[in-house]
């Protein structure tokens, strides 16, 4: 299987990641322990989940996706072939989207617990949060990355205003800047992504993990299965300046 490499990282994923949003939800234990086990024969080599999946379900507190995984992970014994990809900041019963230091540094402990590693590969910021400062997010994830907690960071759901924001205050600060964007991206409706942060990305060299690839409400309808749990990354490349 051909992989690429997400922006200015060194992780190398195949084309499609599958994104562990209905394991603990409409896929059980075993079910989803079977999709991954599929995902992972045919080649592909990337997960995607969050701290909050699936809270919204009846009877759950969040964490259950990253539990499973955790527990497949282990029994399958390999960690060193998955890349793990996994989310802060969603509202996990405090109230608010949560992007501070103090809870950040909070949730990465209890994800690394849940997914039975000591380090994720690509740690995403879920939501912007309007009561944090960008600085006091990034420094955060600065010292993550300095523990050896995470490798590499990125977020999800940014519009290029956030993003260009959140750019300039790592520039301005020297601290480590979001190399992934994970935006919402498929056939049916471009205009959140084409235009002005698609430029940034393209300008920036920021690697795309693009989600909501199947049209919810329209694709979504059929039980769950590999089609209707799996993300990828953009269709595009950005364009790569040749190193000596």
């Amino acid at each position: 299987m051909q992989k690429r490499r997400l922006g200015q990282t060194d992780l190398s994923i195949a084309p499609l990641v599958l994104g562990g949003n209905v394991f603990g939800w409409t896929a059980d234990e075993k079910t989803s322990f079977d999709l991954l086990d599929r995902f992972f024969d045919n080649g592909l080599n990337a997960i995607d989940t969050a701290d909050a999946y699936s809270r919204w379900a009846a009877g759950n507190k969040g964490g259950e996706s990253e539990t499973i995984i955790g527990k497949w992970m282990k029994s399958r014994g390999n960690r060193d072939q998955v890349i793990v990809i996994t989310k802060v900041g969603s509202d996990m019963g405090q109230g608010k989207k949560d992007l501070s230091a103090a809870y950040i540094e909070k949730a990465i402990d209890a994800s690394l617990q849940r997914l039975q590693t000591d380090v994720v590969d690509l740690y995403l910021s879920h939501w912007p949060d309007p009561t944090t400062p960008y600085e006091e997010t990034l420094g955060a994830y600065e010292k993550l990355l300095a523990k050896g907690k995470v490798r590499h960071i990125g977020a999800s759901n940014l519009d290029a205003g956030q993003l260009r924001a959140a750019l300039d205050v790592a520039s301005l600060r020297s601290l480590p800047r979001y190399e992934v964007l994970q935006p919402a991206y498929n056939l049916y409706d471009r205009s959140s992504f084409d235009g002005s942060l698609r430029d940034i990305c393209l300008a920036e060299d920021i690697g795309v993990q693009r989600i909501v690839g199947l049209v919810p409400g329209v694709d979504r309808r059929r039980a769950p299965g590999p089609g209707c749990a799996t993300h990828g990354p953009s269709p595009w490349q950005p364009p790569r300046t040749p190193r000596p």
